[in-house]
């Protein structure tokens, strides 16, 4: 007889909310949301023909139709694949049924991204569908214009989030459709008002925050009352084990309510940036797209006192067991109301996605260089202004920011428990957050894009100077040793860090040779290839040279003196081959750039150089790439010696240990096989 199966994770013993109270709710939502999108552009005039002709009524109206289903398909789809990951129990009811939801929003949202593409096209040529040489002017607009690329790109992306999502039943299937499910919305913010405006980078960097924001706040609550009737009300939890019990409503609605009030303040940042960008001061208030955005602003605030007010009543009304926990009891009713509200916000957002803006797209009286950097020129660079000009980073700024108030928020909480934190590692990370502030929004960041030798001292700070600092920090230890664990068998902050630590994936990426060849190829492959044009000339571009010489510096630097679990570290002896070698084919590439007498990026950085011989310039990056590497190179080898030294003190110690244990038996072994072989004597015969 077979042995009986482990108990699963918890069945509610109530039935499910039955699909006539979602349906007619999902049914609302989008009522509401068209509603509010049409009256707003008809109020506003955008429902009529554009300069170009009529594209008929199919395509005034039925874009904005189209753009709404888009946009609350997408963020059903992201909230969905996000609650599954961070506040389900794998394997759980409530779990599949949000990757069913997902895998269903995400086929509306592919389906509904089609029809934006092609009536977007309908709309900016005045072609009516079916019109002749209309087949052939969409497959330019797809594959020749940047907002048809964006469009392409979040349809096929919609896809393959969609393809995962259905294909996906445990964490690691959910994770990588939400991945792609929120790399689709990037060429959302890369397209429309904010990508011609003036302060072009801060404007494209708040939406993406924003749609990021919005479409797993609005999306999440959607999901979660998609999957209340298969949570167990609290008390009612079934199996054995704290892990098999699985997430109640309670628990599912605290976790949501602390993901919604991090969305709501990321909501409402974006937005003030935003409405900075293209209101064009306080009188822009008075415009059309000022009454929608007024209008907006007020649907926000009253979303936030009806978060309020979950917060202090309805949350607690969970917390009573199966008595206060009815299926569509005081939480479920009043987040359905706040569901309504989020589809005319959708409406709203949809309807600005579509109006003029009174702030101009692109400054008027800028030259070439302006226009291709999207923002002033600074002046020549001097030794001070290396340390006053700044080119904030809104990206940076929020993750040097957030990084350091981390750091010091997990410091208290050890303090309270009384657990005690080198300070030396407390100093490393602070200062390397610091220092990451300076490269990305200081002076490297306001002349790398207009000076080869700038952008040279940015990339060798980003990869050799700031990754040892932070991985000194010991964050993935401070990590796991203040961030709470869960017994429900769903994954939180913890749970997920520890999944990265011990996944096969890090095990490959962390081992020495591979972070190595990352470390040093990498900066072959980039400044040899276009890469290098591409991240001069478009924002995502450089976000993800960033990104990518700060992982890869990180990586290495784990290797070689990291404190942290997670990379492969080899022995010391290894350590100093391995980091003689990468730093050998440093100098090499420096040495390179010094001789060469072609340059990079030519065209660029002839449009938006200040003068001078760029040659000369690009030499001058080649000699900081080979000697500012010194420094660093210094820093790690020191780093190394003191650790090679604290291993050998404490195998010292443990050995003393031992020896103090058992006699010194290791010690009396030796000296008798010694005297053996003494006896023997030269021929090996006693």
């Amino acid at each position: 007889m077979a042995a009986p199966a482990p108990p699963g994770p918890a069945r509610p013993s109530r039935t499910p909310a039955p699909a006539g109270g979602l349906l007619p709710l999902g049914a609302g939502v989008l009522a509401a949301a068209v509603l509010a999108a049409l009256v707003a552009l008809g109020a506003t005039g955008a429902l009529t023909a554009g300069a170009l002709g009529d594209p008929g009524a199919t395509a005034r109206y039925g874009l904005p139709v189209a753009r709404t289903v888009h946009d609350l398909a997408a963020a059903l789809m992201v909230g969905g694949l996000v609650l599954a990951c961070t506040v389900l129990s794998r394997g759980s009811r409530a779990f599949d049924r949000a990757l069913r939801t997902a895998a269903a929003a995400g086929a509306a949202w592919t389906l509904a991204a089609v029809a934006v593409l092609v009536l977007t096209y309908s709309g900016a040529a005045g072609s009516p569908l079916g019109a002749p040489g209309f087949g052939a002017g969409l497959a330019q607009f797809t594959l020749d214009l940047p907002l048809g690329r964006a469009l392409l790109a979040t349809t096929l992306l919609a896809a393959v989030a969609t393809t995962a999502a259905a294909g996906g039943t445990a964490y690691a299937g959910a994770a990588t459709a939400a991945a792609a499910a929120l790399a689709a919305l990037v060429p959302l913010s890369l397209a429309g008002h904010s990508a011609g405006s003036a302060d072009h980078e801060t404007a494209v960097t708040s939406l993406g925050l924003h749609l990021v924001a919005v479409t797993v706040w609005v999306g999440g609550l959607a999901a979660l009352l998609a999957v209340w009737g298969c949570l167990a009300p609290a008390g009612e939890r079934a199996g054995s084990g704290p892990a098999a019990a699985g997430v109640d409503r309670a628990g599912a609605a605290r976790r949501y309510s602390t993901l919604a009030l991090w969305c709501f303040a990321a909501v409402a940042l974006s937005g003030v940036l935003n409405a900075s960008v293209r209101l064009g001061g306080w009188s822009g208030l008075a415009s059309g797209y000022g009454a929608l955005l007024i209008a907006k602003t007020a649907a926000l605030l009253v979303l936030g006192a009806m978060g309020w007010a979950h917060r202090r009543r309805t949350l607690r009304t969970l917390d009573a067991g199966p008595a206060g926990s009815t299926t569509w009891g005081p939480f479920a009713r009043l987040a359905a109301g706040e569901l309504v509200l989020m589809g005319a916000a959708t409406g709203l957002g949809v309807a600005l996605s579509r109006t003029v803006p009174p702030a101009p797209e692109q400054a008027v009286e800028t030259g070439l260089a302006e226009d291709l950097l999207g923002r002033p020129l600074p002046p020549p660079a001097t030794p001070l202004r290396w340390f006053t000009e700044t080119a904030p980073d809104l990206l940076w700024l929020l993750v040097a920011a957030g990084l350091a108030a981390w750091y010091v928020r997990a410091l208290v909480l050890l303090r309270r428990r009384g657990d005690r934190w080198p300070v030396g590692r407390t100093v490393a990370w602070l200062a390397g957050c610091l220092l990451l502030l300076w490269v990305t929004s200081g002076g490297p960041a306001a002349y790398g894009r207009i000076s080869f030798s700038a952008h040279m001292l940015q990339h060798m700070l980003l990869t050799m100077a700031v990754p040892p600092l932070l991985v000194l920090g010991g964050p993935v230890t401070l990590a796991l040793r203040t961030l709470p664990a869960r017994r429900d068998g769903s994954r939180g902050v913890r749970e997920w860090l520890l999944a990265l630590v011990h996944s096969s994936y890090l095990r490959v990426l962390g081992s020495p040779v591979v972070a190595a060849v990352i470390f040093a190829g990498s900066i072959i492959v980039f400044y040899y290839t276009p890469l290098f044009e591409i991240a001069l000339r478009t924002h995502l571009g450089h976000e993800l040279m960033m990104v990518h010489f700060l992982g890869s510096g990180y990586l290495f630097a784990s290797v070689l003196i990291g404190v942290d679990p997670g990379a492969h570290r080899p022995r010391y002896p290894l350590r100093l081959l391995l980091l003689f070698a990468t730093m050998a084919f440093h100098a090499f590439f420096g040495v390179g750039i010094m001789q060469s007498s072609t340059l990079l990026a030519a065209d660029w950085f002839q449009q938006v150089g200040q003068g001078g011989d760029l040659l000369a310039d690009q030499h001058r990056g080649g000699g900081i790439a080979w000697g500012i590497g010194e420094l660093p190179t210094l820093f790690l080898v020191l780093g190394v010696a003191i650790g090679w030294a604290r291993s050998d003190t404490r195998e010292n110690r443990r050995r003393d240990r031992a020896a103090t244990r058992d006699g010194d038996a290791e010690l009396r072994a030796y000296n008798e096989m010694l005297a053996r072989m003494a006896e023997r004597g030269p021929g090996g015969r006693s």
